[in-house]
């Protein structure tokens, strides 16, 4: 994931990785199907790895109000869809 520090103290007060949104993500396959995101949201597959979301094409910024806006409504479908939820170590194999 890859958002601002101004975006990430505006959104949550405990910073987890995995549980907030940013500006580009990757969500591995194993962690779950990303849902169809509204304009002008990217999904872009990675191989069979995984899924890159990327919020928008500009550089995100926390003072933009749309770009604020965007992020919280993408939350809100990807909390839906169970995909944010803290990152956990690989298991051992």
């Amino acid at each position: 994931m890859a958002t601002s520090e101004a975006h990430r103290d505006s959104v949550t007060d405990k910073a987890k990785p995995g549980t907030f949104v940013g500006w580009a993500m990757y969500f591995s396959r194993l962690r779950g199907k990303v849902p169809p995101l509204p304009a002008p949201v990217r999904i872009e597959p990675v191989e069979d790895k995984g899924t890159l979301v990327i919020l928008t094409p500009e550089r995100f910024t926390a003072s933009n109000p749309e770009h604020v806006a965007l992020a919280a409504h993408v939350h809100e479908l990807l909390d839906r869809a169970e995909l944010l939820r803290p990152l956990q170590p690989w298991p051992a194999g």
